[in-house]
């Protein structure tokens, strides 16, 4: 008996003794994630300090603001989440357009099951556009809206690389030709040179560039919307775990890794700065003014020696 209760007093003590030390670890875990928790509050609170101060500084926001069709058009909308999703091309928006596409038919499939060639013609995503002006209007004071942007000198590279260098007919052959008749070519075999591509896009008025290479304030006008999360591609991975955490999206549901091209390498820095290389001074001055109000906004640095800092 006495052995027995011996036995029963050594198992009571090693379970206080585990209690105690998981008492002493808990905290300290709960603290690390709440830290991080609060750093990410605060990355997303200097993200909109910088750019409420850059509205301001350059008058981009109006008092007498209407809602613009086009930007409407660039507004995607979950009523079961109670979501809206800024489309900016370039910037992983053809993923989220595949949870958008889960989200409003409420289904829980892997967005590996979603067909990528059909997710910019589906019409079962709902544009801002198609809602009443009374609606819109209550949908943006009540829904979680949500913007993500990417340094424009890469958005630019990544917008080359995947319109002008594939056979997308529209870009390999229409598109291409516009940029070859600008360029004054004789020879419309080869494809369109980077230098060509950035040419043409400088000379264009940025409010009639094509959405792939439009200055992203534009699309998305954050200085009359104001967005409840500022993304960033380059902090896509947190950023995109607090979006669907906040909307309540199922936890099965992931933004999914994959790219059109899977054969190619994704538009990175080095890549982007080996494209930049091929530019002179006066095409990266050029560059930079029409995406001058981009930089500032969203805090994206460019230097002439041809590096940014992401």
């Amino acid at each position: 008996m006495n052995h027995l209760l011996e036995k029963l007093f050594l198992f009571l003590l090693f379970i206080f003794l585990l209690g105690s030390v998981f008492l002493q670890i808990f905290p300290v875990w709960e603290r690390k994630m709440t830290d991080h928790g609060e750093d990410w509050l605060k990355m997303q609170r200097d993200r909109r300090d910088i750019l409420n101060a850059t509205c301001l500084k350059k008058s981009l926001s109006s008092s007498k603001w209407q809602m613009e069709h086009r930007v409407a058009r660039q507004l995607f909308v979950d009523e079961n989440h109670k979501f809206i999703y800024c489309e900016v091309p370039k910037v992983g928006c053809s993923n989220w357009k595949k949870i958008l596409l889960l989200l409003t038919l409420n289904i829980s499939r892997d967005t590996s099951e979603v067909n990528h060639s059909t997710i910019h013609t589906t019409n079962l995503l709902k544009r801002l556009s198609s809602y009443s002006p009374e609606q819109q209007l209550e949908f943006l004071s009540t829904y979680t809206k949500v913007m993500f942007t990417r340094h424009p000198l890469e958005r630019l590279v990544s917008a080359y690389r995947d319109k002008l260098l594939h056979s997308e007919p529209y870009y390999s052959i229409t598109v291409a030709n516009k940029i070859k008749a600008f360029s004054n070519r004789k020879n419309y075999t080869t494809k369109v040179t980077f230098q060509e591509f950035v040419n043409y896009v400088v000379a264009r008025n940025p409010k009639d560039m094509d959405i792939h290479w439009q200055p992203m304030f534009l699309l998305c006008d954050p200085c009359n919307i104001h967005y409840d999360i500022l993304g960033k591609l380059e902090t896509l991975a947190r950023d995109v775990d607090h979006v669907l955490k906040r909307i309540g999206a199922p936890e099965s549901l992931h933004y999914p890794n994959n790219k059109l091209y899977s054969s190619e390498k994704p538009t990175s820095k080095d890549i982007t700065l080996n494209y930049l290389k091929e530019l002179n001074f006066d095409q990266l001055q050029k560059a930079k003014e029409v995406y001058e109000i981009d930089l500032s906004l969203f805090n994206y640095s460019f230097s002439f020696k041809t590096d940014f800092l992401l």
